[in-house]
Order: C-alpha cells, then sequence, then structure tokens
C-alpha cells in the first residue's frame, strides 16, 4: 500500500507508548493453555524485512524468549513485499519460529502472498502462495506454533486455520486473517490484471465473513463468560494514519470496522486492535466518537472502548517488540503496554 509521507504529529502520537489498556476473563469454552503464571505477552509485526532482518530474528527471539511472556503474537508479513515469495524462505522463518519457547499464534499478512503476483516478489499466483503458507505454518490447526504449543479452536472446517480463538488470564483472543491490499481486492497487475479477478472476490468475500462470526462469536462468548476485555488482532492497519485513503483503498475492511464498532459499543469490557502493516507504533482511538474514520467508513455510532495499537515494524522492526501486561482487576485498565528495546545490535 502506498503511502504519504508521514507527519510529525503522527510521530509525537507514537512516542506516547507505553499506553495503559484493560484485559478481560477468560472463557470457560475456549482453550486456555497451560502457562498462567506469567501474566505478559509479546507482540511483533512486519518482520523480518531484508537479509539484515533475518540474521538478527535469533536474537530477537532470544530477546523475547528471556522475557517469559505467555505467548507471542506475529501480526503477519514476514518479508517485504518486493522480495521472492519462495517456499524456501517460508520454511526459513517457519523454523525460526519454532526457537520460540513459548505459544507463538502468527496471523498472515499480505506480503506472504497477497502481494507475491508483484514482479520484484516473483509474479505468483497469490492463491498458490496462500495455500503454501497454510501448508506450512498450519499444519496443525488448533494448536500454535512454539516450542510449548497451545490449544486453540480454528476455523480448519471452513478452510482458515489460521483464523483462531483462545482465551487467557480473562481475555478472549482473536486473529483475524486481515490483510492490507485492500485485504487483496486491488488488482493483481502483475500478473496483467487491471481489475480485480472473480477468484479474488470469492476468496476475499469467504475469508471476510469467516472473520466476522469469528469476531461475533469472540464476542459473545466473552458476554456469556464475564470476560474483562477482547483482544482482536490482525495484519492490515484498517485506520492508518499516515495516508489519506481513497474509498477504493480500504472498501473491503468497511463490514469488519462496522462489526466491530457494533460488538465493542455493546460489550462492557475493553476492547483491543491490535495490528501492523503501517510500521510504525501508535496507540489511538479510532473508532470513538468524532473520529473521521467513522465518517469513512460509514459507520453509524461509536466505539469508544476501543483502543487500536500499531506496532513496530520494517526499518522499524529492530528497535522493540511490544510487551503487554494484565493488570489485576480494579486496576484502571486491564492492560498496559510497554515497547521493550532489543538487546542485540540494530541491522
Amino acid at each position: 500500500m502506498r503511502r504519504l509521507p508521514l507527519l510529525t504529529a503522527l510521530l509525537a502520537t507514537a512516542a506516547a507508548l507505553p499506553l495503559a489498556v484493560s484485559a478481560a476473563p477468560a472463557q470457560a469454552s475456549v482453550p486456555t493453555g497451560g502457562h498462567d503464571a506469567a501474566r505478559t505477552f509479546a507482540v511483533i509485526g512486519d518482520l523480518p524485512y531484508g537479509d539484515a532482518d533475518l540474521a538478527a530474528l535469533p536474537g530477537w527471539i532470544r530477546d523475547i524468549n528471556a522475557a517469559t511472556p505467555q505467548f507471542t503474537l506475529h501480526l503477519g508479513d514476514i518479508k517485504s513485499g518486493s522480495s521472492l515469495c519462495t517456499t524456501d524462505y517460508s520454511t526459513t522463518i517457519r523454523a525460526q519460529f519454532d526457537t520460540f519457547t513459548n505459544p507463538l499464534v502468527y496471523t498472515p499478512g499480505d506480503n506472504e502472498w497477497t502481494d507475491c503476483h508483484r514482479p520484484a516478489a516473483g509474479t505468483y499466483n497469490p492463491l498458490e502462495r496462500l495455500a503454501e503458507v497454510r501448508s506450512i505454518f498450519f499444519d496443525r490447526p488448533g494448536t500454535t506454533l512454539g516450542q510449548k504449543p497451545m490449544k486453540v479452536f480454528s476455523q480448519v472446517t471452513r478452510g482458515l486455520p489460521e483464523n483462531v480463538t483462545f482465551a487467557r488470564n480473562d481475555i478472549s483472543f482473536a486473529a483475524l486473517h486481515v490483510v492490507g491490499s485492500n485485504n487483496d481486492l486491488v488488482p493483481w497487475d502483475g500478473l496483467g490484471n487491471t481489475r480485480t479477478t472473480y477468484a479474488q472476490r470469492q476468496e476475499e468475500s469467504h475469508r471476510m465473513a469467516a472473520v466476522l462470526d469469528e469476531v461475533r462469536t469472540t464476542f459473545a462468548r466473552a458476554k456469556a463468560h464475564g470476560d474483562r476485555a477482547v483482544v482482536l488482532f490482525q495484519q492490515a492497519d484498517m485506520f492508518d494514519p499516515t495516508f489519506t485513503p481513497a474509498p477504493g483503498d480500504i472498501s473491503a475492511f468497511e463490514p469488519l470496522v462496522r462489526t466491530i464498532t457494533r460488538e465493542a459499543s455493546a460489550f462492557r469490557g475493553e476492547t483491543y486492535l491490535l495490528n501492523g502493516d503501517s510500521h510504525i507504533a501508535n496507540p489511538d482511538h479510532p473508532l470513538a466518537a468524532g473520529s473521521v474514520w467513522l465518517q469513512r467508513y460509514h459507520v453509524k455510532g461509536s466505539a469508544d472502548s476501543l483502543q487500536r495499537l500499531t506496532v513496530n515494524g520494517s526499518s522499524n522492526a529492530h528497535l522493540d517488540f511490544l510487551e503487554a501486561t494484565v493488570n489485576p482487576e480494579g486496576a484502571e485498565h486491564v492492560l498496559s503496554f510497554e515497547r521493550v528495546p532489543y538487546s542485540t545490535p540494530a541491522p
């Protein structure tokens, strides 16, 4: 996705981390894992980008392992959009992912499949690459990656093993396979297409319908079990503050934004949305009353309780990982976030 130069105001906003936020009670019907002693989890995304990042990745993983989070979330984009989408590369990343001591939950990004039609990425058919991503990273549906995998509920019966839900520390989590490039509705011009293909529309429609069901189900379970918070995480930045989108840049996200607004506003707990894609750490409230995003997505109402965080990625990936701490009941927010610098040298 092309973006305009960053605004000074955005950088000032990003500097506001660490940020306090809230969490929710675990759902009895959702897998809860077996490592509840710790009350932190780590969040990364949009890495590694390039050979230097790939060389630094083992050190970054060691730093995260040393912090002993309950689990780590990777928000997608395991390569840059201009590097080759080879099977060997994905296999290499899978091997690195397997060195996380505790569970790793990975949701795919656009760079590993959607944008693989680009000549610089190898002029692949994106749907063929998507199938390859699923075969390499989601070969054990119902469990996560990492050396101590935890059980999760997945949408494998709908053909989407990457969409998973689980609950920890009174918080319900949902991985949503939602990606940049307008959720793969941008034409595959690297394959000579000037318009979105029928196959693209069919795949996107099926995947988005499953995502919407997952969001609704996650909130329903959270309400039924008295959860304090819901955490949704995905690759796409649907509220990218670094550029002004045209309607065709974000049209695919409209049903999801409307669903999140409706569900979050009706939920008594706090809602968090974690995403990568735009590469600059940024906390905000994109669906609060008066937000321009409500107009852009034609949303009625608002969701003031939604707190969104974008993680550092791409050229900023070497700076830090995001550490979330689950606060005790009675705290102002369920979750607090801190950006933890890596100890390894920058690439």
